[in-house]
């Protein structure tokens, strides 16, 4: 009997969780195996094992069922007389953002804007009926003169805790990054200060440099870059176009030498992976890539990182990236750091997706250490099958979570004809055993796998960049263009994370949305002298870790101020 119309929906279907109820389906209903349900829906092999683990663990929501009950918003409804008599009155959406959080009933800006559509108040009104709207003009961008700052006075920001970051930058010695790279500077701006911009909005987690027409008035930004008023987006989003990939291994060069003095990296092993930033244009120019957030193949830029095993600072990045160069990532990160620090790295733990096995023996006649993952084929899983029970041997791993007792099974392999240790180790968590290839012979099984394990933490480092510096924000549809911008998360990183080491509380690990939230984002007065600025910053619930880390008696000469001194303090509310 032939299929009726809409069977196309069923056999090939489109919508990503009716994809993956199919998946489940047949390996769950028709007995498929994990490889004819991921040839059949388009997925890898470990990507349908990941889908039925989850599945049995109950971790995964196919459908969406509708509630029984009413209908209530408590969190809208006890803020709802506060956002519409404050509205009333002509209030902006961050004032009344403010003071909800101050009444304990703080919203979103969405959350602000779907009230006050119900109410019908959308935006303000022009005043005078017919009035033309006037346009603002943002005032001409310019490096700061002396003269300036004695005229400034005092300005109310909403980005005022952004200068919390500055002290980071100086540490970091931005000035001497921007001119080791030799990025390009203007009649008008220096590269310092293009470079400040694009962090500026990087750093307060603006998603696109196009958004900068948001801020664009606000002369606390421009205070940040030494500039009268952040730069248009025609020059941030055109810059990146006259950097090179040349220019951006520079700076991370440079930053690499900075890192290693302030303590950020350690410098002995390093976490590799590849991210693809997807693109939601239609340029046919670019490859395809994974994207996992999808499930699928899709137009995107590749980008590589490489994590610093010990602190977890990132330390290098590279978006231009050929499909059919990809597996010479990890040689050319190895050449970077014997370029940068005169010595190869002692140790690179990366997933088997990374890179080919000529690329493993090329690493291990240097003498470079891999711990990697082994792709888990019919023939050698039938081999680890077939291995007698007197092979495996139990194993405790130091780690938190689930999957501590593993039992663990040593053989060698041969790759490329150099001999390499190979363990397959069953509980952790997957149907079938994970196999890990190294030539680390020194060390013992259970340190191995206790390594490797370190690894995701890229994977969870990755995860935080994606939503605190965009990079699932495409900037560009041109790979050279978008290398600038994971060059500068890198950068980013550093900032955040020599800010966090400041601080106690536990916070030394955050996660730069974290630290944005609890400390970035915080409104203040910026009062301005010729002698510099005074940053005044509102009282909020984490106030006292500030005062305990010593910022009210922190003062600090920023060089793109003219030496000016930057401090900072704390009035009650």
């Amino acid at each position: 009997m032939g299929s009726r119309s809409g069977a196309e929906r069923f056999i090939a279907p489109g919508e990503p969780n009716q994809r993956r109820y199919e998946a489940l389906r047949a390996y769950f209903v028709e007995g498929a195996s994990a490889e004819a349900v991921a040839e059949r829906f388009g997925y890898t092999r470990s990507s349908v094992e990941t889908l039925v683990r989850d599945f049995r663990a109950g971790r995964l929501e196919l459908f969406a069922s509708s509630r029984p009950g009413p209908r209530t918003q408590p969190k809208k409804d006890r803020a709802r007389a506060l956002v519409v008599a404050m509205r009333s009155e002509g209030r902006t959406l961050s004032e009344i953002g403010r003071a909800l959080e101050a009444a304990g009933a703080p919203l979103s800006r969405t959350a602000i804007w779907e009230i006050l559509g119900e109410q019908g108040l959308g935006r303000r009104p022009v005043a005078g009926a017919g009035a033309v709207a006037a346009v603002a003009v943002a005032p001409k961008t310019r490096r700061l003169r002396d003269a300036d700052w004695s005229r400034i006075g005092t300005l109310q920001s909403e980005h005022a805790g952004l200068f919390l970051l500055v002290p980071e930058l100086v540490e970091l010695r931005l000035a001497g990054l921007a001119g080791a790279a030799g990025y390009p500077a203007t009649r008008q701006l220096s590269a310092v200060n293009s470079l400040l911009a694009l962090l500026a909005l990087k750093l307060y987690e603006r998603r696109r440099r196009s958004h900068v027409s948001d801020v664009v008035h606000d002369h606390a930004l421009g205070l940040f870059c030494g500039l009268t008023v952040l730069p248009k987006r025609t020059h941030l989003t055109g810059y990146s176009y006259r950097t090179t990939r040349a220019r951006n291994r520079a700076l991370l060069e440079a930053l690499v030498e900075r890192q290693r003095a302030v303590g950020l990296i350690g410098g002995e092993s390093f976490n590799l992976d590849f991210h693809a930033i997807m693109s939601f244009g239609e340029d046919e120019i670019l490859d395809e890539h994974y994207v996992p957030r999808r499930s699928q193949r899709t137009r995107s830029v590749l980008s590589f990182f490489a994590q610093d095993g010990e602190h977890s600072t990132l330390c290098y990045a590279n978006a231009d990236i050929a499909t059919a160069q990809q597996s010479h990532e990890i040689a050319r990160f190895c050449e970077f750091w014997q370029q940068t620090t005169g010595q190869p790295p002692g140790l690179l733990v990366f997933d088997s997706t990374l890179t080919t096995h000529a690329e493993l023996a090329a690493l291990d006649e240097q003498g470079i250490g891999f711990i990697t993952l082994r792709r888990r084929g019919p023939k050698l899983m039938e081999h680890v099958a077939a291995l007698p029970a007197e092979s495996w041997r139990p194993v405790r791993l130091e780690r938190p979570g689930e999957h501590r007792d593993v039992t663990v099974a040593e053989m060698h392999a041969t790759i490329e004809k150099r001999n390499v240790r190979q363990l397959a180790v069953r509980g952790l968590g997957r149907d079938q055993p994970t196999l890990l290839l190294a030539n680390q012979h020194q060390r013992s099984a259970k340190q191995l796998i206790e390594r490797y394990a370190k690894r995701w933490a890229i994977e969870n480092t990755l995860a935080a960049q994606i939503r605190a510096f965009h990079l699932d924000a495409l900037s560009s549809q041109v790979p050279l263009a978008v290398d600038l911008d994971t060059t500068l998360s890198v950068l980013c990183d550093s900032v955040y994370r020599s800010f966090a080491r400041r601080l106690h509380n536990g916070y030394a690990t955050a996660t730069p949305d974290t630290i944005f939230r609890h400390f970035v984002a915080t409104p203040g007065e910026l009062r301005v002298t010729d002698a510099g600025i005074d940053v005044r910053l509102r009282p909020r619930a984490h106030t006292p870790v500030m005062l305990d880390a010593g910022y009210q008696d922190h003062t600090i000469e920023v060089p793109w101020w003219n030496g000016r001194r930057l401090s900072y303090s704390f009035p009650p509310a």
